[in-house]
Order: structure tokens, then C-alpha cells, then sequence
């Protein structure tokens, strides 16, 4: 063998050598910084419990004064967005399944604190239960999941409650068994005392829950007096 040959195979080696510890330190990398990310979005999930069950508390302390739709944080929604990030990119599927459970507990509670809030209070509150499972055996529940997500931004007043109907948790069974849910329709919707199955789109909930609409104008209209009396108030004092 040639000596130019030998050294052309030694620099091939070579360069293949680093390439791959390259690659295996970035793979490692990368994995790591996963890994990383992941324990901070649990982290994240269980200040979100915490203080969503110490909300709870509060509220049940509140008089009706201090209690309005406003009140109602978001935070079950954001727990909602961090635990289907979970659900991507978490490999302990165990580890996922007791978030949501947790969840779908916190959320249980939420709807009966909200019709002790509604009744007490008069809060506009219109709720829907939510039954889904994997997008694999459920095309339209990924659709069903969007167009809630919108209709819940529209409308302040509305609370989607969502469950994955193959969660064995003993509380959601019970929810399950007596809304009559089929795990062979699912999307299911339940909604004003009635079960809806199969696909619905924006305007079909509207027309179920035609509340929601109501709400909203009115929410509207105290907002355009509050804003009207703001600035004649504003007026008044720059006369003076």
C-alpha cells in the first residue's frame, strides 16, 4: 500500500470518527436539554394544580360582589395547552396519564364551584362537557377540539370540560355513565341536559346554546355604559 493511500484511509477515519462522536454528543445533547424541558413543564403543571385548587378556595370565600366572569382565570386552559404538549412529548405515558387525571379532577371541581358561583351569584355561566379520544381512533375529535378552543376564546362566559373518555378514573366513569357517552360516537358533546354526538361545528353549538350570544351583547353593552360613564366622568373633573 501506497503511503499516500495509507494516510488518504488514516484521514477518512478520522474525519468518520469525529462525525460520529459528533453526532452522539448532540444526540446527547439534545436529549438532555428534552429531558430538561420536560421537567420544566411538569414543574410548571404543578404550580398551575396548586394554585387552580387554591383559586377554588378563594372563590368559595368571595361574596357575590367581588365575584364576576372576570374572576374565572384561564388557568384551566393553560393547564389544558401544557398537558397536550405532554402528551407529545413525554415518553413515561404513566407519567402523563396522572396529569390528567389530576386535571380532569380539577376540572370536576371547577364545574360544581361554578354552579354554586351561578346560582348564588348569577354569573353567566354556560358549560360543556367534552368526551374525546386519541386522534387516531377519532379523526373529528381533533376538528371538535379547535372549534371549542375558538368558541372559548369568543365567549368568556363559556367552560369546556374536556375528558378523555379512556381515562380510568372513577369520577369521569361516573360523568360517563350518566350522560349516556358511547365510546363508539365520540366527538360527544354535552350540553343544556342533552348529549350531542358526532361532529359540530360553530354555528350548530350556537344554535344549541343561543345563552351564549345573549351574554355576550350584554357583556358588550355594560362595557360601552361603563366606558361612556368613564369619560363623562373625565369631563366633568377637567371643567372643574
Amino acid at each position: 500500500m501506497e503511503k499516500k493511500d495509507w494516510i488518504r484511509y488514516v484521514l477518512v477515519f478520522l474525519i468518520t470518527l469525529t462525525l460520529f462522536l459528533s453526532s452522539a454528543w448532540l444526540s446527547s445533547f439534545m436529549n438532555n436539554r428534552k429531558i430538561s424541558d420536560i421537567k420544566n413543564i411538569q414543574d410548571k403543571i404543578s404550580i398551575d394544580i396548586m394554585s387552580s385548587e387554591t383559586q377554588f378556595q378563594l372563590l368559595q370565600e368571595f361574596t357575590c360582589k367581588d365575584v364576576s366572569a372576570s374572576s374565572l382565570s384561564g388557568e384551566l386552559n393553560s393547564l389544558a395547552e401544557k398537558i397536550a404538549y405532554s402528551e407529545q412529548n413525554i415518553n413515561k405515558k404513566e407519567d402523563v396519564l396522572e396529569l390528567k387525571k389530576y386535571y380532569s379532577l380539577l376540572q370536576i371541581k371547577d364545574y360544581l364551584l361554578m354552579q354554586k358561583i351561578k346560582e348564588k351569584c348569577n354569573v353567566p355561566v354556560v358549560p360543556i362537557f367534552y368526551f374525546y379520544t386519541t386522534s387516531e381512533n377519532c379523526s373529528n375529535c381533533v376538528k371538535e377540539a379547535a372549534v371549542l378552543n375558538k368558541l372559548r376564546t369568543e365567549y368568556p362566559e363559556l367552560r369546556v370540560y374536556s375528558f378523555d373518555y379512556n381515562l380510568q378514573l372513577s369520577a369521569l366513569q361516573t360523568l360517563i355513565k350518566t350522560f349516556k357517552v358511547d365510546d363508539t360516537k365520540l366527538p360527544a358533546l354535552y350540553m343544556n341536559d342533552k348529549l350531542y354526538t358526532g361532529f359540530l361545528d360553530e354555528k350548530e353549538i350556537l344554535e344549541i346554546l343561543p345563552e351564549l350570544k345573549e351574554y355576550s351583547q350584554a357583556r358588550m353593552e355594560k362595557e360601552t355604559r361603563t366606558a361612556s360613564s368613564s369619560t363623562s366622568t373625565t369631563a366633568t373633573s377637567a371643567k372643574k
